[in-house]
């Protein structure tokens, strides 16, 4: 098992390399922008905040990102009833860290506004407490307005997956938060219809929180799930495919707030996506498939940059087991797993 990062320190040090390397169950490693070091790095330098909201009729993605060639804020809304996706965004060019994405996911807000009064993009994550707001308006998404507010509570003595590995450029690196378990509740507006994330109907929200300098391609599979288990809640996250992971693999299940972290996750993709996707663990402590709900491809090509994957959105079944050998038999939890590359 990778080594656990237990001491605070900063991430880089004075000449742009990791402090420390390895895997932690919260923030504690000081993440300062302007320690980067490198050849062109504003636009190698690589900063998102993603949250991903979840209940059995929809799904909302939300994402305010600033990867040096531009910046965005971009919104999906998947309707798993009516199996249709909306999906709009802004872009702003030459960022290079302009948009100010707040040093740490524990404090700080995360704001994108672009156009003018009547035809604004607007995208916000603003702390207030434990909670996390999450405000948007887009004017035109398909030919209609979508709005909303979200408040997550993020509950601070519960573990997280949290990742501090290198590329192999020891300059390239990746510090990553991914939260689950996050309890939702606020109303999403798309034209007449309402959506509604609440604890009536289940709805929880996962955090991807990621700062790093990545190479230009780069791959990655990424799988989650949040909801409850005898009462408690569980989720848990998958995700290999990019970074030195003989360091640290980025798998760890959640189980009534703490963290058990898993060895290698390999993924079995279906030729049809939608059949069961498969995940087996080299440990035998993580056997799950997942049933598709809902399958989305990406395919986006400009040139120098390109990015292209599949979302499989769905309800995982099978087996996990905790640090202490307990064994949980999971019949229905929602979640999702993608596979995507990048060159960026």
């Amino acid at each position: 098992m990778n080594g656990e990062i237990i001491k605070p320190s900063n991430l880089l040090d004075d000449k742009g390399y990791l402090v420390q390397k390895g895997w932690a169950r919260q923030l504690i490693l000081k993440y300062e922008r302007e320690k980067v070091k490198g050849l062109f790095s504003s636009f190698r330098i690589k900063e998102w905040d993603c949250y991903e909201i979840m209940n059995s009729r929809c799904l909302v993605t939300l994402i305010i990102a600033d990867i040096g060639y531009f910046g965005m804020a971009t919104i999906m809304l998947i309707d798993f009833e009516k199996k249709m996706s909306y999906e709009g965004g802004s872009l702003k060019l030459l960022t290079r860290g302009s948009l100010n994405l707040p040093p740490s996911a524990n404090e700080g807000d995360a704001i994108f506004s672009n156009g003018h009064f009547f035809r604004r993009n607007f995208l916000s994550f603003k702390r207030d407490g434990d909670n996390i707001i999450l405000s948007f308006y887009f004017h035109k998404i398909k030919g209609k307005k979508m709005r909303g507010s979200i408040k997550l509570y993020k509950d601070p003595t519960h573990d997280t997956m949290v990742n501090v590995i290198p590329f192999k450029n020891p300059r390239h690196f990746v510090y990553v938060q991914k939260a689950n378990c996050m309890p939702a509740k606020g109303i999403v507006q798309y034209g007449d219809e309402t959506y509604e994330f609440s604890e009536k109907n289940n709805s929880y929200a996962c955090l991807d929180w990621s700062r790093g300098v990545f190479p230009y391609r780069t791959s990655w599979y990424w799988g989650s799930a949040s909801g409850l288990f005898d009462g408690k809640p569980l989720g848990f996250n998958i995700d290999y495919g990019f970074g030195d992971e003989t360091i640290a693999t980025k798998n760890m299940i959640f189980y009534d707030g703490k963290g058990h972290k898993l060895d290698k996750i390999t993924f079995h993709i279906p030729k049809n996506y939608w059949n069961l996707w498969r995940f087996t663990s080299n440990d035998g402590r993580f056997e799950m498939t997942l049933k598709p709900i809902f399958i989305k491809t990406v395919n986006v090509n400009a040139g120098i940059l390109k990015t292209g994957g599949v979302n499989a959105y769905g309800y995982y079944k099978g087996e996990i087991i905790l640090d202490d050998g307990k064994k949980l038999r999971i019949d229905k939890l929602l979640g999702f797993a993608e596979r995507y590359s990048h060159r960026w």
